[in-house]
Formats: structure tokens, C-alpha cells, sequence
């Protein structure tokens, strides 16, 4: 059997990776990213968004580290939040955390994301599939898939037209 070389939170936190990686109770855990389909979705959920900041009052960003829990640092796809960030990292629930699925991803890894994200007390986490243009929305309670492939939310109301960013990457 393997021995595993766990690392504490203060050397994760002054430790650089490249790509940043997510730390879960004392491992490091690399992330399913780098590739050009998953960098074009992001980049243009990210325009989406920041292009509205005054019309919707939010704010975007990618790949920002998220502390889920005392022992748990999670680097979502884009983070979306209603105002901004005290600080370099996000130790608050962002209003929204959007996952784009990588062609390696396993459902059972991406559920242990979501879990942490709404035991954290994000209210929206959106899980998209580009090579399926699926999209999935999940809160506390329960998930579902957005068969028009419009994901929302409530207070605010914030709508997110996948339709339209498929086709400005067509």
C-alpha cells in the first residue's frame, strides 16, 4: 500500500501550483483543466458575466481558491458573487459556482465538489457539459437538469442563456 505525504493548510496556502490545485483534509489534488474547450467555455461564461456586472450586480471570477471548510480548498471553474471579495481567498459562500465537466471527470469526484460547495453554503452550484450542452443546477434542495438550457436563480434572479455562449463559441 501507498503511503500518502499529507501537507497542512499554511503550506498549501504559501505554495504555488501551476495549475492551482484543490487541497482536501491534507492532499493535494490536482484538477481536470488545460484544455481548449473547457478554457473557451469558461472565458466566455466569465465575459458573460462581466459584462453585466452593473446590470446583474455581480461579480466573476476564475479559478479562485474557495476555503469549503477548515480542511478543504476547492478552485471552481468560475465563482459568481453579489458583491466583492473581502479577500484573496474566498472564505464566504460565492452566490454562485459554476463547474464545467473535463472529459476525465468522474461523477463521483464532481459530486464530492458539489457536496462541499453546498455544505458551505453556496446556494447555486451549475454543472455544465460542453460535448453534451448539458447543464445541471444544484442547490440544497435537490438537483435538476435545465432542459432549456437556461440555468437561474433566485434573489437575486440571475439567468445564464447556455444557448446563447454555445453559439458565440461556434
Amino acid at each position: 500500500m501507498a503511503s500518502r505525504t499529507l501537507v497542512s493548510v499554511e503550506e498549501y496556502l504559501r505554495t504555488s501550483y501551476r495549475p492551482d490545485c484543490d487541497y482536501v483534509d491534507g492532499e493535494i489534488v490536482e484538477r481536470n483543466v488545460g484544455e481548449l474547450d473547457h478554457s473557451d467555455l469558461q472565458s466566455e461564461i466569465v465575459v458573460y458575466f462581466r459584462s453585466r456586472t452593473k446590470k446583474l450586480g455581480v461579480f466573476a471570477y476564475v479559478e479562485q481558491r474557495v476555503q469549503v471548510s477548515p480542511t478543504r480548498f476547492r478552485i471552481p471553474d468560475v465563482c459568481v458573487l453579489t458583491s466583492k471579495p473581502p479577500d484573496q481567498i474566498f472564505r464566504t459562500p460565492p452566490f454562485i459556482v459554476i463547474e464545467i465537466l473535463s472529459k476525465d471527470d468522474r461523477i463521483s469526484q464532481m459530486q464530492e465538489r458539489i457536496d462541499d460547495y453546498l455544505n458551505f453554503g453556496v446556494p447555486y452550484v451549475w454543472m455544465i457539459d460542453r460535448r453534451t450542452r448539458r447543464a445541471w443546477i444544484h442547490t440544497k434542495a435537490g438537483s435538476q437538469e435545465s432542459k432549456d438550457g437556461i440555468l437561474r436563480t433566485e434573489n437575486p434572479a440571475i439567468e445564464l442563456p447556455l444557448p446563447e455562449i454555445f453559439d458565440a463559441l461556434e
